[in-house]
């Protein structure tokens, strides 16, 4: 079995990097704090989520029929950006290809692409020009591992093993294939702000899913040098569910918080590097019809204002159905964030992680001399903090009366609340 050592690795792209002018700027990144997550494809025409064709075992020549049905008539490029904008999100992360390796563009590398679709039109360019008009950052989504070609090692896979292929892998030929993919990625659509990798862990071994030791050589720092070649200021991120490596620009976390790994793919140490949640708004990212488990709006507030407050960007998913629609239900929700994030929106953009950690009652966000509390929980009645340089404290969203009580000696302020908090976030602004 082939390995990959990350020291080697580490080395070539060190030497690599020191030829490069200057290192991509990720403060609009760590700025935007809200983006949107767009899984869209052929498969959203089955309605069962994006691992359809691997959780069915369905053969990679039957689900290519999927290529005559898919036909997004109703997408709307300005409809997407629209709603992306009015949520107060800032950019957008789309598929450009799963792990089904559909392309939504007009790639020239392989057939197994939207332009030979009854749609016949390609996505990416409509969203890249409408994203650069209405100054939205567009992220490309791009899968490394692939269910249905046949140079992929599949051999030692983790998925795709029922795809039916029996041709031998030719490794150099897929890695050829995705520099040329990524090539035209960033040649043929403007500004991309970033590439977002996922399909790493298919090839590791129960025994190394948290070493950066794979059956397979990925490349990566050919691949980052490639890309930040080709667009100096394109972020890299990949989400192998790793410590961070080198050539990478931020860090992501799957369906959690930075440190908190409820779902289990997030256990990884918290970086320096800029961070990022993705969550779904149901339990799907691509479309699913039976998928009805919506999360609130409170609840999402609550996920994005948390996300901050452990200093990351919330990347929120819609699986747009098969006729291009992004689903009603996640089109309201998104409008109520925005509503809120047009009145607070200013205690979550261009915030950092305040001087209060993590609480199980809320978190603190900072930006300047100016800490902002976010109590998510409406029954609290009071609360101790640190914060020997405080000069003044005030509600900013609730008629709930505060008094405030400085220690001192020790530097603790104890906060006491009477009067109704708010339903989803009480803010205090601390000077």
């Amino acid at each position: 079995m082939q390995k990959f050592f990350y020291l080697f690795s580490f080395l070539f792209l060190t030497f690599n990097t020191f030829g490069q002018s200057q290192k991509p700027d990720t403060q609009w990144f760590e700025d935007a704090r809200f983006g949107m997550f767009i899984h869209f494809g052929a498969y959203s025409v089955l309605g069962n989520g994006e691992w359809v064709m691997n959780n069915h075992s369905i053969k990679g020549d039957d689900y290519k029929r999927l290529q005559d049905l898919f036909n997004p008539q109703a997408f709307d490029a300005k409809e997407w950006v629209k709603i992306a904008k009015d949520a107060g999100m800032k950019y957008i992360t789309l598929t450009s290809r799963h792990h089904d390796g559909f392309s939504n563009w007009n790639t020239r590398q392989s057939d197994w692409n939207i332009m030979n679709t009854p749609y016949g039109k390609d996505i990416i360019k409509q969203l890249a020009d409408e994203c650069h008009k209405e100054g939205i950052k567009l992220v490309l989504y791009y899968s490394l591992l692939d269910w249905i070609r046949t140079d992929y090692q599949y051999e030692t896979g983790r998925t795709g093993q029922k795809a039916g292929r029996t041709v031998k892998s030719d490794w150099n030929s897929y890695i050829g294939f995705m520099k040329n993919q990524l090539t035209e990625l960033l040649t043929n659509y403007g500004p991309i702000a970033g590439i977002w990798f996922d399909g790493h862990w298919d090839q590791t071994s129960d025994e190394n899913r948290t070493s950066h030791e794979t059956a397979v050589d990925w490349h990566y720092p050919e691949i980052y040098e490639l890309i930040h070649r080709l667009q100096p200021e394109c972020l890299v991120a990949n989400n192998h569910h790793l410590p961070p490596m080198p050539g990478e620009d931020y860090q992501i976390f799957e369906r959690d918080v930075p440190g908190e790994n409820k779902s289990g793919f997030s256990g990884q140490e918290v970086s320096p590097l800029p961070l990022e949640t993705c969550e779904t708004i149901n339990k799907s990212w691509g479309f699913s019809i039976t998928d009805d488990n919506f999360k609130s709006v409170r609840e999402l507030i609550q996920l994005l204002v948390r996300s901050a407050g452990s200093g990351a960007n919330l990347l929120l998913n819609v699986g747009p159905m098969p006729n291009g629609r992004i689903q009603p239900e996640c089109v309201e929700r998104l409008r109520e964030m925005g509503e809120w994030m047009k009145k607070y929106g200013y205690t979550i953009y261009e915030t950092h992680r305040g001087s209060v950690p993590q609480q199980t009652w809320g978190v603190c966000t900072a930006k300047g001399d100016t800490q902002y509390i976010h109590l998510l929980d409406k029954e609290l009645s009071t609360i101790t903090l640190n914060m020997p340089k405080i000069k003044s404290a005030k509600f900013l969203n609730t008629d709930a009366k505060l008094v405030w009580e400085k220690n001192k000696k020790t530097g603790d302020v104890t906060f006491t609340f009477t009067g109704n908090l708010d339903e989803i976030d009480s803010i205090i602004e601390i000077k």
